[in-house]
């Protein structure tokens, strides 16, 4: 297997993640090019790139708040998000079609922890589909509640781990 490594992001990364979101995501869910660059110049440290063999084969992106409204639309664009605050708010974790089936997803959420547990962060949130609850739990989240949030048009599900 040809190496994996972990980083941080650069705006030239953009694309290469908006493809891979729009290729995992159905629909409206998938972040738009925009945010995707709002999220790396705004929070860099929030955000996680996996790359195999020097491709980026997937990623983690995320920003922070006091208080976590998970429906809140409005902070997927940073809007509220404060670098300081205790809680982290996951908005993507997506690898790319053809690299899923290959234990990426866990590698990234175990080095995502690791990252925030550095930085000091309380908490880690987000919001899943009904197939996702199972693997979440796996990793440590605990189920909170179906979410009342709508977005893209499908049915949601809150988890959060305590770091």
């Amino acid at each position: 297997m040809t190496e994996i490594t972990f980083r941080q992001p650069t705006l030239k990364d953009a694309e290469r993640c908006y493809q891979i979101e729009t290729s995992a995501y159905e629909g409206d869910e998938a972040a738009t090019l925009e945010k995707i660059r709002t999220r790396i110049a705004g929070y860099p440290q929030g955000f996680l790139i996996l790359e195999q063999g020097g491709e980026i084969a997937g990623f983690i992106n995320s920003g922070c708040a006091h208080n976590v409204v998970m429906s809140d639309e409005e902070f997927k664009e940073l809007m509220g998000h404060d670098p300081s605050a205790p809680n982290v708010v996951i908005m993507s974790v997506v690898v790319s079609p053809e690299h899923q089936g290959k234990g990426f997803s866990t590698l990234l959420m175990r080095r995502f922890v690791e990252q925030m547990q550095r930085l000091g962060k309380k908490t880690i949130h987000l919001m899943c589909k009904e197939q996702h609850v199972a693997l979440y739990a796996k990793l440590g989240y605990q189920y909170v509640q179906p979410s009342p949030s709508d977005h893209g048009g499908m049915a949601w599900h809150e988890m959060v781990m305590d770091i």
